[in-house]
């Protein structure tokens, strides 16, 4: 590969972090990680050694893997060099992967930090600070009294050992804990390791300042230092893939459409470790509202017929297929479309490795396209409802080609069964907050409303009433016109800055109707009437106790091993639901 050639390849690469490969026909010569991959990829145009410089003369071709953060961007280069034992990178020889987390299958769970998790256990990780994980694990001992004891010193004892004495276990062995209140405690560390930091900071914070009242100083200094371990764990400490039960193998699909060509990149995980990312071109099935779950329907059995299953597959969207869903079932396959929390962040992740087109470029000719020029920054408009019900409306930010999920917004509006009047209040709503300076989201380029003209013109007179000066253009979805104030496009159906725009428009369609969906599906239930009991804690009794006749039926103290439940919360919990 010359200069010219590998300065032209890296013109196409997004400003994200990732990992890349220089490519010899299938073998990989090297791999590398950065934090912007463009800027990373081109500096080697100006080799730092002899030896790279070879590299690069033998490399035909240059592949990458978007990731979310930097340090899953150093987790999975390691993972990719130990696969692929690429020539020119240096290898560390002792092969050490990262560690994980696990709580065992035992009917008294142990936990533990390992790199080589047993089989049925909840893993969670992989972490690149093991002094933090083992600060988190011993925090978490003293808190909820989880065992880390072997097999073996488990098994038979008659009295408990000093772990118990010291309060880092409360002694199931002996029967100190009930096997329900146990499994209680697990539950609450596993919603930690899921995301929910208060179950153990909260404790913590507590005893911190106990110890501080009480004069012990030396104590608060290390509750201290286990609170700020806690703190900082979920902050983006290096989780790739959060599994739990059997799950080892997880697949993450994500599909992009270009006009006729649909692409779908498959991130494959192996014991919590995102190890390998492939890219898969198939036929974009005809127009219409589904043409994703299209593809997912037909990938899924061509791609997995010939090949072995992994335990759970996450999806952007349902593929609507019974024959399938039955198929999979039958096979043990869990398949999951995550609304939120780290296995929606790996379906994004697989989207974004779906997409290939340089986002620049498509920005550049958009602009000239609509005479605006380079546009960076789309908004997208969507309504959703069921004949006027549960009526939603979604805002979505793209920059740069790609999502923006911390700029997404979404909006409750009035019940009524008209489109026009809906994305009029909702881009109104847009505006005024925009005009007020009650919205801190710089203004974007272009508003993209899906739907036709008349959805155009109730948003641009939502614009002219409030005085928000930016221009608005629609998607239409049946024959994919472009409308604007000037007139209307029908572009080629392989114009890159189509793409861009359906992506966008897909985009907010997509959050509409998830949106829409949970307000529709939403269960209100007794346990709402009760002082005190919030939609979290619903869902931690719900998940408790099963039903709400399973909470009827707890006693008082299995009330209390609920995170949140004290004694009086649980009588009155009781006495309302008698």
């Amino acid at each position: 590969m010359d200069v010219a050639a590998l300065r032209e390849q890296a013109a196409t690469l997004p400003h994200e972090p990732g990992v890349y490969q220089f490519l010899e026909g299938d073998t990989t010569l090297y791999v590398g990680k950065a934090v912007n991959l463009r800027s990373r990829v081109r500096s080697y145009a100006d080799p730092r050694s002899y030896r790279i410089g070879q590299m690069v003369e033998r490399a035909e071709r240059i592949d990458y893997a978007v990731t979310d953060t930097e340090t899953q961007a150093l987790l999975l280069e390691a993972n990719l060099i130990k696969r692929h034992q690429p020539k020119y990178n240096v290898r560390l020889k002792d092969d050490k992967s990262y560690p994980l987390v696990q709580l065992t299958g035992h009917e008294f769970p142990r936990i533990e930090v390992t790199r080589d998790p047993e089989a049925g256990a909840t893993v969670f990780g992989p972490y690149t600070d093991r002094r933090r994980v083992d600060a988190v694990v011993k925090a978490i001992r003293e808190t909820y009294g989880i065992r880390g004891c072997s097999d073996h010193k488990f098994a038979g004892r008659t009295r408990p050992c000093i772990d118990f004495n010291i309060g880092l276990c409360t002694a199931p062995c002996t029967g100190e804990i009930g096997a329900e209140a146990y499994i209680g405690d697990v539950d609450a560390v596993i919603r930690f390791f899921e995301g929910e930091s208060g179950i153990l900071t909260e404790p913590l914070e507590a005893e911190m300042e106990r110890a501080s009242v009480n004069q012990e100083f030396e104590r608060a200094a290390n509750l201290r230092d286990r609170l700020e371990a806690a703190q900082r764990f979920h902050g983006g400490g290096g989780e790739v893939v959060a599994k739990s039960g059997s799950e080892m193998v997880v697949d993450v699909l994500g599909v992009v459409i270009e006009g006729e060509t649909a692409t779908v990149a498959r991130l494959h995980s192996e014991r919590g470790q995102l190890v390998d990312r492939k890219q898969y071109t198939m036929n974009a099935p005809e127009g219409g509202e589904e043409r994703v779950a299209a593809v997912l329907a037909a990938f899924i059995p061509q791609f997995y017929a010939e090949r072995e299953l992994p335990d759970a597959i996450l999806l952007p969207e349902r593929h609507e297929d019974a024959e399938i869903d039955r198929w999979l079932d039958t096979e043990g396959v869990s398949v999951r479309v995550p609304g939120a929390g780290r296995e929606a962040t790996l379906v994004d992740l697989a989207l974004k490795n779906a997409r290939r087109s340089p986002a620049t470029d498509e920005g550049r000719a958009l602009g000239d396209a609509l005479s605006l020029g380079r546009i960076r920054r789309i908004e997208g408009f969507d309504v959703s409802h069921a004949q006027g019900k549960a009526v939603v409306g979604s805002n979505v930010t793209f920059v740069d080609g790609s999502p923006e999920k911390s700029d997404y917004r979404r909006k409750k509006l009035t019940d009524t069964n008209d489109d026009y009047a809906n994305m009029r209040d909702l881009v109104r709503w847009r505006a005024e907050r925009a005009v007020s300076g009650r919205d801190d989201r710089p203004d974007p380029d272009l508003l993209l409303i899906d739907g036709g003209d008349g959805q155009l013109n109730a948003a641009r007179d939502a614009l002219s009433a409030v005085g928000w000066d930016v221009p608005a253009i629609a998607l239409a979805k049946a024959d994919e016109l472009v409308i604007t104030p000037d007139g209307t496009f029908d572009w080629p159906s392989n114009a890159p800055h189509l793409h861009l725009l359906q992506r966008v428009r897909d985009e907010s369609h997509r959050f509409a109707v998830q949106y829409h969906q949970t307000l529709r599906d939403e269960v209100k239930t007794v346990l709402d009437d009760i002082p005190g009991v919030g939609p979290a804690l619903r869902k931690r009794l719900l998940r408790r106790f099963g039903s709400v006749d399973g909470i009827k039926a707890a006693s008082v103290g299995e009330l209390q091993t609920v995170s949140g439940v004290g004694k009086s919360r649980a009588e009155t919990i009781k006495r309302r639901l008698q």
